[in-house]
């Protein structure tokens, strides 16, 4: 099962999306024009599904209402914010439906509400609030029907699956000094990455560990494997050897690996977890710091994580990644931003970006940089520093 179709009213800096989804997709766009924003969107959703999470912790975590609505909102959709996703797979793609829409409260302490709340499945209606029970307990709606275990029982699915999307966005240096981010599990930026390698069963993350090590040895001269070790202080590190002159050889350990090196490992480490069991992969610009070779490897790594039951959603300005020959019009989003917010469109669906491909013969690499570079960047060459 995967996301099949996305759409959002009022989310952050988009009024309105309405997009399918493959099992690979690339969003592309200048500067500040909303891709991981986009992309968070779907992390909502996961983080209503999260044990101990929750409707009012995830609006919370993001800075509150005023942080996660569109400025446009208030003549639209009356003013709710609306996220609603389509599960399936390729035969059907709409065997499972969910809808949550939220404003404020109108009274009282303006606590995030849900205003309505439907699943289908199939196009069977399972749920659908406000109900009755709504209606005599207000406190209710602060809750969605997503998050609790009594009230998710027949949609049960749905709350699994989206409780399994994964958010990467490794930062080096917080791999490096883990203590930064302490007590913070599931920590997209890497501060528990040390920790959830430790956690991993000893077979899995020997494998796992062995067959990264065998893919660096690619890109990185002289490495022999890749482990995981535990210092005198019960200190989990990630330690590479290396063939040397001398009999033993060369140790280093995460502390001096460099930024592409720790962003290798985590992308890699991720894919590896990629499978039945878990759910879409969140990337952003899986390309920083490494060479541009080896990102043009990453579309086929990506899609065949995709081919094993998982899906990849990422944001990138790689030109290397765009010019990948599997890469289809139907799996680029392009963002575009506007006076009322960015608008999203599949690269299919968009008349002039199809007609230069086919009718100008560019390549489509050319076509998307071109139509997502910002329209006065020549001026930055011109201003005096």
């Amino acid at each position: 099962m995967r996301i099949t179709h996305l759409e959002l009213k009022n989310w952050r800096n988009f009024k309105h999306v309405d997009i399918d989804v493959q099992k690979r997709l690339v969003l592309v766009g200048p500067n500040a024009s909303g891709k991981s924003n986009l992309l968070d969107a779907v992390r909502f959703l996961r983080d209503l599904s999260q044990p101990g999470g929750g409707f009012q912790e995830a609006v919370l975590r993001r800075g509150g209402l005023t942080r996660v609505r569109n400025l446009a909102a208030r003549n639209f959709n009356h003013g709710h914010i609306l996220i609603r996703v389509q599960l399936g797979d390729d035969e059907e793609p709409n065997q499972w439906e969910y809808e949550v829409a939220f404003r404020g409260e109108p009274r009282g302490l303006h606590r995030p509400v849900v205003v309505r709340e439907r699943v289908s499945r199939a196009g069977d209606l399972v749920l659908e609030r406000p109900d009755s029970d709504d209606s005599g307990d207000a406190d209710r709606l602060t809750q969605t029907a997503l998050e609790q275990v009594n009230a998710n029982r027949e949609f049960r699915a749905v709350a699994d699956f989206l409780a399994s999307v994964r958010y990467v966005h490794l930062v080096p240096q917080m791999i490096r000094e883990p203590g930064r981010m302490a007590n913070r599990d599931e920590d997209p930026f890497g501060g528990d990455f040390l920790a959830r390698i430790r956690r991993t069963p000893d077979a899995t993350r020997g494998r796992r560990l062995a067959r990264i090590g065998r893919l660096l040895q690619a890109v990185i001269p002289q490495l022999d494997r890749l482990e995981h070790v535990t210092d005198d202080e019960g200190r989990s590190h990630l330690e590479a050897r290396y063939q040397h002159w001398r009999e033993h050889g060369a140790r280093q350990d995460e502390r001096d690996f460099s930024d592409g090196t720790l962003r290798l490992i985590g992308l890699l480490w991720a894919l590896l977890e990629t499978g039945k069991s878990a759910g879409p992969l969140l990337l952003e610009e899986p390309e920083l710091s490494l060479h541009s070779e080896v990102v043009a490897r990453l579309p086929t790594l990506l899609a065949r994580a995709g081919g094993r039951a998982g899906q990849v959603l990422l944001s990138s300005h790689s030109r290397e990644i765009l010019q990948d020959p599997g890469l289809g019009l139907d799996e680029i989003v392009l963002l575009k931003p506007g006076m009322e917010g960015t608008v999203a469109t599949l690269l299919s669906d968009e008349k002039e970006a199809v007609e230069r491909i086919e009718d100008l013969d560019m390549n489509l690499d050319e076509v998307v940089l071109q139509m997502t570079a910002p329209a006065e960047v020549a001026e930055l060459s011109l201003i005096e520093p």
